[in-house]
């Protein structure tokens, strides 16, 4: 091996490059060089993944040492988009998440992993026409993050729009995900509600053990004797079986507040006339404020979602039913 190949061989190995991507050796020339925009849990794991799979990466961030990628970010091939999609009194925010599809050269593929409230990836492309953006929703849990990246179940990448050039983008970007049981490309539109529905369906099942669990209470019944059949239940998925998640009660972290307020807000926006279904939403929301509150859990995720007032006000309602 010549000298030089010998060095950019080593730094590879080591990540030691200067500005964070890792130099390319004979093995993997081929492959595409990823970016990324974003080193939270969800960039972070994904780009490890990536790196450990052979390919070279280019990670952006606001944090140090990723500050000074924003230039070469353009030369990526494909650039994965992981920032923050928060919902708050105003309603669902994707600001960031298209301040980071404008970080994406022109004529390359941005990818978004973020959850996005059903039709932005649309809105998204049309605001960047020159350039091709897709949506891929992460299946991530923050203390599985490592695990869930390298061995997703899933690969779903969603089309603003069904061209020959988005098909062909998102073919590249099947390639150099994991292998999976299942994969598919679909609209976009479709893939935005396949995350919410997952979102969703964790969150009412949180909440339905935690009305099973006061009512088992209530009737003298051991929950512990109820736990174990349904964990014995193929029929149940006991993922969130269990009452007491987490740290407290109720369906608390960084995604389910936030994602059922803003898929409420979307249901009752498109189906205006069904009154029952938005009740029935409204229900289970107000009942998931109620248990996080009554045990101080993620109390400041759910300020951010709802405004601070939520705290006084259903201290307010609690005291008048007394």
């Amino acid at each position: 091996m010549r000298t030089t190949e010998r060095v950019q061989a080593n730094l590879a190995r080591s990540g030691k490059n200067g500005n964070n991507a890792r130099i390319m050796t004979d093995k993997n020339r081929k492959k595409p060089l990823i970016g990324f925009v974003g080193q939270g849990f969800v960039g972070k794991n994904y780009a490890d993944d990536m790196e450990r799979r052979g390919y070279t990466t280019i990670r952006y961030a606001l944090e140090e040492p990723y500050r000074g990628n924003k230039e070469k970010l353009k030369e990526a091939e494909i650039v994965f988009v992981c920032v923050p999609t928060p919902t708050n009194p105003k309603g669902f925010d994707s600001s960031i998440v298209e301040a980071g599809v404008g970080l994406v050269g022109k004529g390359k593929i941005a990818v978004i992993k973020s959850t996005l409230l059903p039709g932005t990836t649309e809105c998204v492309q049309k605001k960047y026409s020159d350039r091709i953006v897709l949506c891929s929703p992460e299946f991530l849990s923050v203390a599985t993050a490592a695990w869930d990246a390298a061995h997703p179940f899933s690969n779903i990448i969603g089309m603003p729009v069904d061209t020959l050039k988005h098909r062909a983008a998102a073919k590249k970007v099947h390639a150099v995900l994991p292998r999976v049981p299942f994969a598919v490309t679909t609209k976009s539109v479709e893939a935005e509600i396949i995350k919410y529905a997952h979102n969703g369906s964790g969150y009412m099942q949180v909440i339905l053990f935690n009305i099973m669990y006061d009512l088992a209470q209530k009737m003298g019944a051991k929950w512990d004797v109820i736990q174990k059949a349904i964990e014995a239940d193929p029929m149940i998925s006991n993922r969130y079986a269990k009452p007491l998640h987490k740290s407290g009660r109720g369906a608390g972290g960084f995604c389910f507040i936030k994602d059922f307020a803003a898929l409420r807000a979307l249901y009752e926006k498109h189906l205006p006339h069904d009154a029952e279904g938005s009740a029935a939403l409204r229900a289970i929301e107000r009942k998931n404020i109620a248990l996080l509150l009554q045990t101080n859990k993620d109390i400041e995720l759910l300020q951010g979602v709802y405004g601070h007032a939520i705290v006084g006000h259903r201290a307010r309602k609690s005291k008048a039913r007394r």
